[in-house]
Parts: C-alpha cells; structure tokens; sequence
C-alpha cells in the first residue's frame, strides 16, 4: 500500500481503491491466472460460446458482491476493495470508479450475522450515492418473505406450517426488529402466549390435511419429507427461539413489526423488497442467486428478463410450498440437486443460440474465492466468497470477509478475494480463441 487513503494495483485492470480506514492492507493486488479457466469442461463451454454468436459484454463495468449475509462490514469492504466506494467522515462516497459502474448485489443479503438491520442500512447508504445498484433475491431472503406472509390472510394447511420450516433461521432478525421496531404498545395487541403459539406452529392433525391440500402441487416425495421433518424442525425451533430469549407473543410481534417495515409500501426498508429481482441480464452474462432450469432458460429468452422478475413478485407475495419447490423459486435455491428443477442439454442450448454463455451467481460458496464450474455444459461463475462473519468463523477463516468480481466491457473477468493470494483473471473470448486455434493447428509452438 502506498499510503493510509489510496493504493493502485501493478493493473491497469483494477480500479485504484481508497483505502481510507486502512481495513484491506493485506488485500490481494496483483493479478494472476484463474487456474479454473484451464479446466477442460470450461474449455468446453468457451468453446461453444465462440461458435454460437461470441460474446457481448457489458457496457459499463460490473461489480457483483454476493451473500453478505447481514455482514455490513463484510459488504462495505467489498465495495471498497472493488474500487467502487470510499468512506469519509462516516460517510459512503462513490469513486470515480464507483460511479460508472453497476453494482449486483447477489442475494442472500439476510440470516447469519452480525446484524441485518445494520447491513441493510449500509446498502440504503450506497443507494443514497447514486449508485446503480441491483439487489437480487436470494433463498434467505425468500425464507423471510415467505415468514412474514405466513401469518397475514387465511391460514389453511398449506401454510400453517411456514414459519416453522422458514423462519428458524431468521430468528436474529426477528430480534433485531424486536428490539429496534417493536414498542410496548404493539406486544400488547399481541393474545397471549398460548395463542401466539397456535398462530404460528401447525396445529393438530397438520400432517394428514397436509397431505392431502398438496397434492395438486407437490411430488409425493415432497410432501413425505416435508411432513416426516416437520417435528425435528419444531423442536429445534423451540430451542433456538430460547436461545434468542424470544417468547411466542414477541415471535408474532416481531412478525407483525417485519410486516410494518418490509412490506408496507411506506415501510422503513420496503426498497429492499421492491427493488428485488430474481435474475439480471447484462451482453452475454446471467446473473442469479442460484441457478437456472430449463423452464427459465426458455422464460428468458422467450419472455425477457422482465417478465420472470415480474411474475417472481408476484408470486413470492402469496407464496406457497409449490412455488417454493417451483422453477420461479429454483433460481434462488437450486444447487443442481436431483431433487431441484433439471438443467439440460435443452435448457443450455435455447441460452447458448440466444447469445447467453456464462451464469454469475453466489449460493455455493468458496474459501478460496470464486470459482468457475460447467454445470450441464454451461459456464458458471460462482461468486459467494464467504463474506460473513458467522460463516467464517464456523468454516474456520478468520476476521472479516472481503471480495467482489468485476467484469469489464473489454471482456476481462476478475475474482478479487481476501482468502486468495491473487486477483484471478480471465478472458474467456480470449481464451475462446486461443482454443479454436490451437484445435485447428493454427499455433506455432515459440521457439
């Protein structure tokens, strides 16, 4: 570093960033191969980029930060290390860098730790910058919305059982809501505790009329395993709600409260929701929390960007176990399991004619930085670099998270990680080429 408030990598390609706390002295600045980008199955997709129409890249560059998990710090350190903004007297200022480019905030912005409300204070400070900034959903984030709409409308057994298998893991947010939101006033509109309890635990004989109001949208298999778990979740759910020194009238109050500030359209963080998507297009590059499936490969290219996040709104305001396990929801939890929407030949193919070659997303993560995956013959950029701290410190890294890929109009891509010793780079139109060549014997070997 070559003072306390900026340093400028041994690249052209990174932006100077302006260190002005001194937090990213020991962050990675010089650039280096993406060892991933050699993989013969990357190759692969590269290849059939090349000889399907290329690649069309972004117009302005693109810094994608993915699953800060309620870690401001984390989050806010990214964006510096991208270049993107400084901190002055407190304050979040965009950098000339900052300024040009297109923020894509990955999902799964809530869960975890240390604070939410915090780290989502920290991206309302970004958007008052000006920045252009796209949030993405994420499944911790679908978990709390679908939370909160179990306890509003008409409870029936398809969803008397949601806050049970969701909201377990938002339980430090409802604390956080709790003790920032909730006053005395709205604990006493709550019943008491055995009510509340009833409102939001299923009640008896769940299981059985369960099974029979899902059967129009589940798979058996579904509904076994979502009945089967349902007590192992209850009880831990119990568990954790000690743990975090809530009552059932203080859940529901909570709940409530969360209803109140996200959802209202004049709520303290309704931007969050409604700024939301479920996958953002820029040239030649998708980008999602999770992943894709045929359905949405075709919804894509047929019906445009757009129209998923308009119909993935809707559907999350009132949503169900069948949308949850559908193709709308699979693009914020799909890890290409058996049990989630397939990606096929078919799928890859409609992106691939469309000009569609490479998926940037978060949802897997990594302790080495990003990674470059082909999954089903299409290129995947995954790029959840363990920002939070709570996951860091059960997966054995130390201190706070820090990273962010950017993809330039010129076509280069680059990982920047605190837990890797380098910027990784790569061209894939570059690299494209030099394959082709190299198959049709058009390279001399150096002498």
């Amino acid at each position: 570093m070559n003072n306390q408030t900026t340093f400028h990598s041994n690249d052209v390609l990174l932006p100077p960033v302006f260190d002005t706390d001194a937090c990213l002295e020991n962050f990675p600045r010089r650039i280096g191969p993406w060892h991933d980008a050699t993989n013969s199955s990357v190759a692969d997709c590269l290849t059939r980029a090349s000889r399907s129409g290329g690649w069309h890249w972004p117009d302005r560059p693109v810094i994608f930060v993915s699953d800060p998990h309620a870690d401001a710090e984390g989050f806010l350190r990214s964006l510096i290390a991208a270049g993107a903004i400084l901190r002055k007297n407190g304050r979040i200022e965009l950098t000339p860098f900052g300024r040009r480019a297109h923020i894509v905030l990955g999902g799964d912005t809530l869960d975890k730790g240390p604070s939410n409300l915090a780290l989502l204070d920290a991206i309302a400070s970004v958007l008052q910058t000006g920045a252009y900034l796209t949030i993405l959903a994420g499944n911790h984030d679908l978990r709390m919305r679908m939370a909160i709409g179990s306890v509003r409308g008409n409870r029936t057994a398809l969803n008397e059982h949601l806050f049970v298998r969701m909201g377990r893991k938002i339980l430090p947010a409802l604390r956080e809501v709790l003790d920032r939101f909730v006053t005395p006033l709205d604990l006493e509109a709550v019943p008491d505790e055995k009510t509340c309890r009833s409102l939001l635990t299923p009640g008896t004989g769940w299981a059985a009329r369960f099974e029979r109001a899902a059967r129009d949208e589940l798979r058996p298999q579904v509904i076994d395993k979502e009945t089967r778990k349902l007590s192992e979740k209850l009880g831990k759910f119990e568990t954790d709600c000690a743990r975090h020194g809530m009552t059932y009238r203080e859940l529901l109050a909570a709940l409530r409260k969360c209803h109140d500030i996200f959802i209202e359209p004049n709520g303290h963080y309704a931007w969050f929701y409604e700024r939301m998507q479920a996958v953002a297009q820029s040239g030649s590059i998708v980008f999602v929390h999770a992943g894709l499936c045929d359905d949405m490969c075709h919804a894509l290219v047929e019906n445009g960007v757009e129209a998923i996040n308009s119909a993935y709104r809707r559907a999350a305001e009132d949503a169900t176990l069948g949308f949850y396990f559908g193709p709308l929801a699979n693009l914020v939890r799909t890890k290409y399991r058996r049990s989630d929407c397939t990606l096929t030949e078919a799928g890859v193919a409609t992106l691939h004619r469309a000009g569609l070659h490479m998926v940037v997303q978060g949802h897997v993560n990594s302790h080495e930085g990003q990674r470059l995956q082909a999954k089903s013959g299409m290129l995947h950029l995954e790029g959840d670099i363990t920002l939070d701290r709570a996951s860091r410190a059960l997966e054995g890294l130390d201190g706070i998270g820090a990273g962010a890929t950017l993809i330039f109009p010129s076509g280069d891509v680059i990982g920047l990680s605190r837990d890797y010793p380098h910027a990784k780079h790569f061209a894939p139109e570059r690299m494209a080429i030099h394959a082709d060549r190299c198959e049709l014997g058009e390279l001399v070997a150096p002498a």
